[in-house]
């Protein structure tokens, strides 16, 4: 008798979860299409990115590069 109820239990729990999860979905989209929901900003322009790239191919150290464009050595990498 135990079990069963724990089961029961369990299958109401997976599915309201399922339900708060559909229902984020659904807030995010519609947060998406009125422009709210953009994101992070990137830490650099493309232009900074293509410099960035550039002198990390010339061999300047990546710490060095990371003081320089006021970011952190693992954006530098990434």
């Amino acid at each position: 008798m135990a079990t069963l109820l724990l089961s029961v239990m369990g299958a109401f729990a997976e599915f309201e979860r399922a339900l708060i999860l559909e229902r984020q979905r659904e807030g995010i989209a519609a947060a998406k299409q009125r422009g709210v929901y953009t994101g992070r900003k990137p830490a650099l322009t493309g232009e900074q990115a293509r410099d960035l790239v550039a002198r990390a191919a010339a061999g300047e150290r990546k710490s060095d590069l990371a003081r320089a464009f006021g970011i952190s050595r693992e954006t530098v990498y990434s």
